[in-house]
């Protein structure tokens, strides 16, 4: 059992010389939660700290655990560029114990929204999980699990009114876990019992299982019944809360599927259930009853035949049924809709009591197209009970599991695809896009070159090839296969652009350009091109041209913060300084704690002599970055040139405690040292420089310096004492004289 045996910190107490503690938040097993105040910064603002401590103290699990605690402390920072997620300020080590520190948000917690309302109503429940999962889905989109998402951590920030995600000190990497005392790996389960599900009991959290939370939240927000209380089948597991309150079937579909019992049988992610949700606001803002669901053309989709006509209001769907090849007798079906997004459809008996395989398969198609894949596949399963040997039935059979992740089992299916129709083009696409997803990337490249043989017009198929090849970083390969494929289709922007990608890191900058070129006039406001042509010109030192190219990508994408930075540095090159400077504040006005943007602006601030700016751009860059050696020797060099050498020598010092061979700082703070005439110090500053660089010029002759002055100052000195001593044997004659 892991005993927290942390550093007591009491209010008043501060760490880091910077964070004065105000008072104790919370305490759990992996550490403490503290409100501070930062000392540094003006108006001395609130933050978060939250204090860490190893399990073992040795030095092995030490150095695991803040390789460990380095890596979540990046996570972390990532996580806190949405603008509801707190920001990441700072983070430490001091006496063995780690320090996170992180923007305060205030506000109260939806654990108080939820007991001040019995019951809050469907549309407000609709829109707190659309507000939840948004938040939620920026999180799985960087492969983190919060693991702990719970009414207590969900702020209402005072603000703005808006939910703020918190309390990521239970956040790990998937494959993140605990070293414990014994040197042994044990995986640990972290959340708040009632809202996370038997898989995370487990000690194997899924992305899922933070969607299994967001649903509990909306069945707790519906009912008002405590997780607790929220009765379940004790033989399945699976929550049965259909008897607390009876709502609208689609938002009962997607509330059942967030909280299955097994995990598979949930939305994957955030994203998925987000998707969901927001066709359920769709269709919860409009009268759905009575209409019916369009089917307006036919095209193929891997191997099958379908496409579902999609209105942006869900409102006026049809299925037009003679449109589908005979599949079905001629007329038109209507069909209620239960749960928009999940395209769940009923009242279509005879489209449903198909009894024979092929009927059977094509209604699979149906569903897979619809995303209904659990269907789709009983379907399939159906069709194949009558006739084992339906080799596009086993195909439908992979292409679902494919949808739904399942990759073993897809695999399989192929292969029997494969195995009854070797001939087929499709089961084999299919086969080599997962083997692509499962890292097998050789046996993918075989297999799409399988596909091509048996069919050499594949487009799907170069395009994969083309993928693989790229991961691979097989350049020269991947352009030939970009090739066939855009002699297929010409007009595919995202070819032409991956392909100039491809030449880029051959190094074959004109040939990219050309491709980069191809791809923008097809798609003018493809930003990713424009900016990728913007770095080849500057790797080319057309430096003129690449500022053209990156405003041409941050116009079609204002928020390209990458490309805002980019300009700047090409601006620089070209001694455009204050357009640079412009440059950079529009990166960091995108993403506010975008640091290397902020020590470009604050170096241009540097050079233009703009001192009191340059140190503010330098001082955000430390508070970001507080082991950027470089940015305190900027700071303190800029300290230097206004006349403040104190300052400068308490900059140089933080630039030698993080980089200790750093010969430059401890020149400057010779240099410092010699002009405060403090010329021992100086001399032992130089001496260390010379010892990282022992021909460095400037050293050695700030020591000469340093020593000569030195020497001048111990003459007069001792001149003075001899002075003072002659003028006393004087008085001492003239004393005697007078006796």
């Amino acid at each position: 059992m892991n005993s927290f045996r942390s550093t007591n910190l009491a209010p008043g107490q501060k760490l880091s010389g910077r964070y004065q503690i105000l008072s104790q938040l919370g305490q759990g097993g992996f550490g403490r939660t503290l409100l501070a105040e930062d000392l540094y910064l003006p108006g001395q603002p609130k933050c978060v700290v939250k204090q860490l401590q190893p399990s073992a103290t040795d030095p092995d699990s030490l150095q695991v655990a803040r390789r460990l605690f380095d890596t979540e402390a990046q996570i972390l920072y990532k996580l806190g560029t949405h603008p509801q997620i707190p920001q990441l300020f700072a983070y430490f080590e001091e006496n063995q114990e780690f320090y996170l520190v992180q923007e305060y948000i205030e506000g109260e917690n939806l654990d108080r929204e939820l007991h001040s309302k019995q019951r809050i109503s469907e549309e407000s429940v609709i829109d707190l999980l659309y507000e939840i999962l948004e938040i939620l889905a920026f999180v799985h989109q960087q492969n983190v699990i919060h693991r702990d998402v719970n009414p207590y951590n969900l702020i209402r920030r005072k603000e703005d009114g808006k939910l703020v995600l918190i309390d990521f000190g239970a956040v790990k990497q998937i494959t993140t876990q605990m070293v414990q005392a014994s040197g042994k790996n044990y995986t640990v389960a972290i959340g708040t019992p009632g809202y996370f599900p038997s898989e995370q009991a487990m000690g194997s959290p899924k992305l899922s299982s933070d969607v299994y939370a967001v649903g509990i939240i909306g069945i707790q927000a519906l009912t008002g019944c405590s997780p607790e209380q929220i009765p379940s089948n004790s033989q399945t597991g699976e929550i049965n809360w259909h008897s607390l309150i009876k709502v609208n079937p689609g938002l009962t579909y997607v509330l059942d599927r967030m909280v299955r019992y097994d995990f598979r049988d949930r939305y994957a992610s955030a994203t998925e259930a987000l998707e969901a949700v927001r066709k359920l606001r769709i269709s919860n803002s409009k009268t759905i009853g009575g209409k019916t669901i369009a089917v307006s053309s036919n095209k193929t989709v891997g191997g099958k035949t379908l496409v579902v006509g999609n209105n942006k209001s869900f409102s006026n769907f049809q299925i037009d049924l003679t449109r589908i090849r005979g599949w079905l007798a001629k007329g038109t079906i209507s069909m209620g809709i239960v749960g928009v997004g999940a395209a769940i459809f009923v009242g279509i008996n005879h489209f449903l009591a198909a009894n024979n395989a092929t009927d059977l398969y094509r209604q699979g198609n149906i569903l897979y197209e619809l995303k209904d894949y659990d269907r789709a596949l009983a379907a399939y399963e159906q069709a194949l009970k009558i006739r084992p040997e339906y080799g596009e039935a086993w195909q439908g059979k992979g292409d679902v599991f494919q949808a739904q992740k399942r990759y073993k089992e897809s695999l399989i299916a192929y292969e029997k695809a494969i195995q009854i129709q070797p001939n087929r083009w499709q089961p084999r696409l299919g086969r080599a896009q997962v083997l692509d997803k499962l890292g097998k990337n050789q046996e993918a490249i075989e297999t799409y070159k399988k596909v091509i043989k048996i069919k050499d017009n594949v487009a799907e198929a170069w395009l994969g090839l083309a993928q693989v090849q790229m991961e691979l970083n097989q350049y020269s390969e991947a352009i030939e296969s970009y090739d066939r494929l855009l002699k297929m289709q010409p007009e595919n922007s995202w070819a032409w652009y991956q392909q100039g990608w491809a030449w880029q890191n051959l190094r074959e900058y004109e040939k990219a350009i050309k491709s980069y070129d191809k791809a923008v006039d097809i798609k003018p406001d493809l930003s990713s091109a424009w900016y990728q042509k913007g770095n080849v010109l500057m790797n080319l030192e057309e430096y003129e041209k690449a500022v053209e190219a990156y405003a041409k990508a941050v116009q079609f994408q204002p928020k390209l913060h990458q490309a805002w930075y980019s300009q700047g540095i090409a601006l620089s090159k070209l001694g455009r300084n204050e357009e640079a400077i412009a440059a950079y504040s529009q990166a960091t006005q995108v993403k506010s704690n975008y640091a290397q943007a902020w020590y470009q602006k604050g170096w241009m601030l540097h050079q233009l002599k703009r001192y009191e700016e340059a140190i503010s751009a330098y001082d955000t860059v430390i508070r970001l970055r507080p082991s950027d050696y470089q940015a305190w020797y900027n700071k303190g060099n800029v300290l230097y040139n206004l006349g403040n050498y104190e300052g400068a020598i308490a900059a140089y010092k933080q630039t030698i405690a993080i980089e200790k061979d750093y010969y430059q700082a401890w020149n400057s703070q010779g240099n410092a040292l010699l002009l405060l005439k403090r010329y021992d110090e100086a001399i032992r500053a130089y001496d260390r420089a010379l010892r990282y660089q022992p021909d460095y010029r400037q050293a050695q002759e700030g020591k000469a310096q340093a020593q000569s002055l030195l020497r001048s100052e111990q003459q007069k000195l001792q001149e003075q004492q001899e002075n003072e001593n002659n003028e006393e044997r004087e008085n001492e004659g003239i004393e005697n004289t007078e006796n």
